[in-house]
């Protein structure tokens, strides 16, 4: 597994008037793909690859069309989180899930963040804790399980 994470430079943000959601949209993307096909072409072979998760179809069609050139069909793919909100992992686990090549996801922190930090203030049980972050685990199961391709 392969966690790819390719977090924007001074010099591309200035490029770009310091506008990450441009970064993200039109920038990221590519960058992905690129560093990919690198990492291939250096002998780097996972299974998995972790992607940040991306907002077009058709940027998870191209990063899933870079982890399987060359004959490299059983690869798989998985969403991060990234630590946003719940909303837009919910719109980025949909687009990814839709794209045969995408396997799953790895969503953390939106997951367990809030439980987490209100079990260890003293404002909510171990128990109402755990039963938070299953109750959002699930519901991006949902999200992800209905929004593949049948």
């Amino acid at each position: 597994m392969f966690e790819l994470l390719v977090p924007a430079e001074k010099a591309q943000l200035d490029r770009l008037k310091g506008n990450t959601k441009a970064y993200d949209l039109d920038l990221r993307p590519k960058l992905m793909v690129q560093a990919m096909e690198e990492l291939q072409d250096a002998g780097v072979e996972p299974d998995v690859w972790k992607i940040e998760g991306l907002d077009r179809r058709e940027d998870c069609e191209n990063i899933v069309a870079a982890a399987h050139r060359d004959g490299r069909d059983k690869v798989g793919c998985i969403v991060l989180g990234r630590g946003e909100d719940d909303q837009k992992v919910r719109e980025w686990l949909t687009t990814a899930a839709g794209v045969k090549g995408f396997i799953g996801f790895a969503v953390g922190r939106t997951d367990f963040w809030d439980p987490l930090v209100n079990f260890r203030a003293g404002k909510t049980t171990r128990e109402a804790a755990v039963a938070e972050i299953a109750r959002r685990y699930r519901k991006f199961v949902d999200i992800f399980e209905k929004a593949r391709p049948a």
